[in-house]
């Protein structure tokens, strides 16, 4: 039986990502490539509607941060801190549930908002947009917004 897949005790892969090499660069066998980041992608859900609100990252500091306060709390990689999502703008999150997947290296948050927003952007009612109000058109690429 793989402990990783089948198992009930929680191993976070943080490592992961750094081991995935750059395009067209492969590192040492054996060794991490130098965008070793010690995070991990997190989908972000709306509890109640299972819409995808976000995808993110977190690392470990956050993780544990975000478990304990059953908040919304990241890591941003842009950045490079620790990041409570909506906290500038008012637009928080309560923590519902995480769930790991099968090789532990990505997460799923299952949260609530605080208030009715989401993003920071808003459209043109003055109303938070979803993160994902652009829809890209496949044969010209072009952005197309759905919450104008």
């Amino acid at each position: 039986m793989n402990l990783t897949e089948e198992g009930t005790k929680l191993k976070l892969d943080f490592t992961k990502l750094g081991r995935t090499p750059p395009l067209g660069r492969t590192p040492p066998l054996g060794r991490a490539s130098a965008t070793s980041t010690g995070v991990l992608p997190v989908a972000i859900q709306h509890a109640d509607t299972g819409e995808v609100i976000l995808v993110a990252y977190t690392n470990a500091q956050a993780f544990h941060l975000a478990m304990k306060a059953r908040r919304l709390i990241l890591w941003s990689i842009s950045r490079n801190e620790l990041w409570e999502k909506g906290k500038t703008s008012g637009e928080t999150f309560d923590l519902v549930e995480a769930r790991v997947n099968c090789e532990q290296n990505a997460l799923l948050y299952r949260v609530r908002p605080r208030r009715s927003g989401i993003c920071h952007t808003r459209n043109r009612s003055d109303q938070p947009r979803n993160c994902f109000y652009r829809r890209i058109c496949p044969d010209t690429l072009a952005l197309e917004n759905l919450d104008p």
